[in-house]
């Protein structure tokens, strides 16, 4: 499906960007991996070597802060360099610290745009130069985009903001056939969901049967999410199966977001 296709997924070291380009590895891609910490990116890209359809050295691991303009221009440009024309782009990278009205510091309310949002928009303005014609991009986002959350007020505005920046860039975007399109995954088994939680077993609890104290409810397929189930959402997205659809947001949460 990506055979010999380049593509670059950002958040790569763990989560739904390290499952997002295992998967792309077994599907042929020669992958870009960005991250900014080094000691799990170099784990996945061992990963991504062992499985990697097109070749153990089809896979660029580059550390990179996304709220770092100019680490992330780097970091593009030594893919582009490697590999020439990108096919694709995977925005993963994202940060999550809880805080309601009262409580969110302005420190932590910078810190979400700056990774969350503004992080994307430079993952955004360096690939743009680099991409093909007919491109895509899959932006990953949140369901908190679009349904409240209590105690999330900076991570949901943040990701509101992001699903908006996607959309407008795919826009423009649309000129150059270059499709962009957001995930919006819901609770998923990844080490930033597990840390919100007291313990694993309390915790996933509560995110699958809801907690109407907060508004919050359940998920009707009643299970979390897997991080693959996210990544396989983006795939398709990046895919030539997705050639049609652009602008559009997906919800990958299991139906909380109803």
């Amino acid at each position: 499906m990506f055979d010999r296709k380049v593509v670059i997924v950002t958040g790569a070291a763990s989560g739904i960007g390290r499952a997002t380009a295992l998967r792309l590895a077994r599907d042929g891609a020669r992958l870009g991996l960005l991250d900014v910490e080094e000691a799990g990116l170099a784990r996945v890209a061992e990963e991504v070597a062992a499985v990697a359809a097109a070749g153990t050295g089809d896979v660029v691991a580059q550390r990179a802060d996304v709220a770092r303009r100019t680490e992330v221009l780097a970091a593009v440009d030594a893919v582009a360099a490697r590999f020439g024309p990108v096919d694709g782009l995977a925005t993963a990278a994202g940060i999550l610290r809880p805080g309601g009205l009262r409580e969110v510091d302005p420190a932590d309310w910078e810190r979400h745009l700056a990774v969350n949002t503004t992080g994307v928009l430079h993952c955004l303005q360096a690939v743009e130069p680099h991409l093909r014609d007919g491109a895509a991009i899959v932006v990953v986002s949140s369901n908190a985009a679009r349904v409240p959350r209590t105690g999330m007020i900076a991570y949901a505005a943040s990701k509101a903001a992001t699903s908006a920046l996607a959309r407008c860039a795919g826009l423009e975007l649309a000129a150059r056939g270059i499709r962009c399109n957001v995930v919006e995954p819901g609770s998923t088994d990844t080490p930033m969901q597990r840390d919100l939680w007291p313990d694993a077993a309390s915790g996933a609890a509560t995110a699958v049967d809801g907690d109407p104290a907060s508004f919050r409810v359940g998920i009707p397929l009643g299970r979390l999410a897997d991080p693959d189930d996210v990544a396989a959402g983006v795939c398709f997205l990046l895919s030539d199966d997705a050639r049609h659809l652009t602008l559009q947001r997906l919800g990958v949460d299991g139906g909380a977001s109803l």
